[in-house]
């Protein structure tokens, strides 16, 4: 039987375990993945701290309101109040999203899908400004989600997808379907979410349609993007400041690797051997490990 110092070590190690695991899928993970993972997190935040996410993450509908929150402009494609909303944006993200990367660069994707968040947003504030509307607050990647449907079933429109139950579907068809949901969401009331959706799938029309042109009318975004990750970059990589030390004091920077190095080491050889092939002194150290 587990003692309670063993039961707290071993808990230890199991965290460590999966938080290891949770980043080596998130680095390993293509374009489209990692937006999932940052939404499905998002979702679950949002399904924890409700009243919170819904007050400084989605978009407000009235255009004095977004000016004090500013960053609205974005982070609102991100909060799904709704298990069904949440899913339905996912799954068709994922399926069509790496669908989209075989005939777009991770670039590109980036640009279409928030290009789509912003012009899903402006559109919908814009509407409630001239309809004099104050409605609910925005908040979903729907906007995004119909820049890249519309945008890959443009490029691809006879690409046949085949649907269990269904059989053989061209794109523009799905895409059609998904677009008239929002139009028929036009009837309700507080209608300014489905103008954001028709927004960004128009704007995925446009896009397409001149890229076809030779004109990319996305490349100022993507000159944003790799101007601030070129700068994180270059913060990351900026050599350290030379300081010099003892010979037998070794750096901060090697005593941390170093002690990753040991965790790594422990934590495989309880998943080969299991918890109580370890040594006192290895529980113990993974036991301090763990309350870091």
């Amino acid at each position: 039987m587990l003692g309670i110092g063993n039961k707290t070590n071993l808990n230890a190690g199991i965290n460590l375990n999966i938080i290891n695991d949770i980043k080596h899928a998130f680095y390993k993970a293509n374009t489209v993945e990692k937006i999932i993972y940052v939404n499905v997190f998002l979702f679950l935040i949002t399904v924890l701290f409700t009243k919170f996410s819904i007050q400084w993450l989605a978009l407000p509908s009235s255009l004095d309101n977004f000016l004090y929150k500013p960053w609205t402009l974005i982070s609102y494609a991100f909060i799904h109040q709704r298990l069904f909303h949440v899913l339905s944006n996912l799954l068709v993200l994922y399926y069509i999203g790496n669908l989209f990367l075989d005939f777009f660069t991770k670039k590109q994707f980036l640009n279409f899908y928030f290009l789509g968040v912003i012009v899903g947003a402006l559109s919908f504030l814009s509407f409630n400004y001239f309809a004099a509307k104050d409605g609910a607050p925005l908040g979903g990647a729907s906007a995004a989600v119909s820049t890249i449907f519309v945008a890959i079933a443009t490029k691809i429109p006879r690409y046949a997808l085949r649907l269990r139950f269904i059989g053989s579907v061209e794109l523009w068809v799905l895409a059609a379907i998904w677009v008239a949901l929002s139009i028929l969401q036009l009837a309700n009331p507080d209608n300014g979410g489905a103008i954001a959706h028709l927004s960004g799938a128009l704007f995925g029309f446009i896009y397409v349609k001149q890229l076809d042109k030779g004109n990319d009318i996305g490349k100022w975004f993507e000159a944003i993007l790799n101007y601030f990750t070129n700068f994180m970059k270059s913060k990351k990589d900026k050599p350290l400041r030379t300081v010099h030390k003892s010979k037998g004091r070794a750096s901060k920077n090697e005593v941390s690797i170093s002690r990753q190095r040991k965790i790594d080491t422990i934590l495989d050889k309880i998943s080969k051997s299991g918890y109580e092939s370890l040594t006192q002194e290895e529980k113990d150290f993974l036991f301090r490990a763990g309350k870091k």
